[in-house]
């Protein structure tokens, strides 16, 4: 028998209480971990919900689906309409309240619909320490989080992951396409699928962990994982990358040598901008 984890008991008894929840279900270690425990804790009356637009990024939906059938929860996707926010489309830095303002509220629409009680949503107790405003539209809708409720870190999620024999438990983040628009510029399906492109091909190449982030004048910077960025030297296979880049619309394409990092562009908010946005939308 497997051992019982830090926190396992303590995950499935924090969600008993709900009586019924729909789960914001990306199909990701954290989201996934939380699907477990609603379907230990509540079997027919957890419900995963995956919201679907065009910032979801290749392959994520499949593997969402997958995780879903893998766990035995009840499992359905729903369409968001972020791209019709006009404050999302402006892409500055609380562009993820925007985004979670109207998955919640989508969720709660349906949640209602259905007569499921509670919303929960994967945020774990790392989050609380990061840039992030979409806890604030969590907040601010009533959404539960269990792992944050536990003091869980993303390790320990993994850990649990792992120990429940999830497919996804060392599955990289994978944040929606819009996080490598730069801020400012704004957000368009056109932008979000030449990036989407770009970062499948990479990854046909066998490029990891790859993200292109698209800057004004539809500049692309490759992130990859450090310890491949090496293999950009040969010239056959850099002359391909240029022209298949430009083939999808980008005008300059540039390697990042620091390698990949999530939330780089984090790094051009300014002080006054995270107390403008970080105080009222991190939550």
């Amino acid at each position: 028998m497997a051992p019982i984890l830090p926190h396992q008991q303590q995950l499935i008894r924090a969600i008993e209480p709900l009586t019924s929840c729909v789960v914001a279900f990306s199909g990701g270690v954290d989201s996934a971990v939380v699907a477990k425990a609603a379907h230990l804790a509540l079997g027919k009356r957890a419900l995963a919900v995956t919201g679907v637009s065009p910032s979801l990024a290749s392959g994520e939906l499949e593997t969402a689906c997958q995780v879903a059938r893998s766990i035995g929860i009840s499992h359905q996707t729903i369409e968001t309409g972020e791209l019709a926010d006009a404050g999302y489309l402006a892409n500055q830095p609380n562009r993820c309240w925007h985004c979670k303002t109207e998955l919640y509220g989508t969720l709660r629409q349906m949640a209602d619909r259905l007569g499921f009680q509670a919303i929960v949503n994967g945020a774990n107790a790392d989050d609380q320490n990061d840039f992030r405003p979409g806890l604030q539209a969590a907040s601010e809708q009533q959404v539960v989080s269990p792992l944050a409720d536990c003091g869980m870190t993303k390790a320990e999620v993994r850990q649990l992951a792992q120990a429940w024999n999830l497919e996804v438990w060392n599955k990289p983040a994978t944040p929606c396409l819009s996080s490598r628009v730069v801020y400012g510029l704004e957000i368009t399906p056109e932008r979000l699928s030449r990036i989407d492109a770009a970062e499948a091909w990479l990854r046909d190449l066998g490029f990891s962990s790859v993200r292109v982030r698209c800057h004004h004048d539809e500049m692309a910077r490759i992130e990859i994982s450090p310890d491949q960025l090496s293999r950009l030297g040969e010239p056959n296979l850099r002359r391909s990358i240029i022209e298949r880049l430009r083939e999808l619309g980008f005008r300059y394409v540039t390697v990042d040598l620091e390698g990949f990092r999530s939330g780089s562009f984090q790094q051009l908010i300014g002080a006054d901008e995270l107390v403008r946005y970080g105080s009222s939308t991190t939550g």
